[in-house]
């Protein structure tokens, strides 16, 4: 059952955090954070809502990145009930696909729920000074990709890079839920 993201709530300040990524480093929200702006996306791998837009998610985040916004990408998933979200999945996925982004592992599942994620694909858009401004969809697309969807993740960070804040409208992400674990 596909479940909706919060809508923005302008302002919020998200906890840093300090994870491994697939390159072998260990990243905190600082470390990504980019001049004009800083995007973090949860995602996993086995995910159908990511799997059918990962192409336009790296191509947003490179267009991003060459606008002066930091991206970075968490896996929070509970690998235990879904092997394939592990970290040594993770580091064949990114490195097989290229990632222009970290891709970060929240094994513990902290920062997903200090961060309130909800689903894959989750967007937390900030600006420059790490207010929250986005958290909306990637564009219209769902487990199926809209062809030629107006890229609406995109064009409000570059809004958030130049303005400092997001659209006033936004359209929550839809995806799978984060997989928890049993506690």
């Amino acid at each position: 059952m596909p479940v909706s993201a919060p809508v923005c709530d302008f302002g919020w300040r998200p906890p840093d955090f300090r994870l491994p990524t697939t390159d072998g480093r260990a990243l905190g929200l600082a470390d990504v954070a980019g001049p004009r702006g800083t995007l973090v996306m949860f995602i996993c791998n086995h995910c159908p809502y990511v799997q059918s837009v990962l192409d336009r998610i790296i191509r947003d985040a490179r267009d991003l990145i060459a606008a002066g916004v930091g991206v970075a990408a968490i896996s929070s998933n509970d690998v235990d009930a879904y092997p394939q979200d592990s970290f040594a999945e993770m580091a064949r996925l990114a490195a097989a696909r290229d990632f222009p982004f970290p891709y970060l592992w929240d094994e513990s599942q902290d920062v997903a729920r200090a961060w309130g994620a909800a689903c894959t694909p989750d967007f937390f858009g900030l600006n420059a000074a790490g207010d929250l401004q986005y958290r909306g969809r990637l564009d219209a697309s769902g487990r199926q990709a809209v062809p030629d969807a107006p890229r609406d993740l995109y064009q409000a960070m570059l809004q958030i890079a130049e303005t400092g804040r997001g659209p006033d409208h936004q359209i929550p992400s839809m995806g799978c839920s984060i997989k928890w674990k049993a506690v």
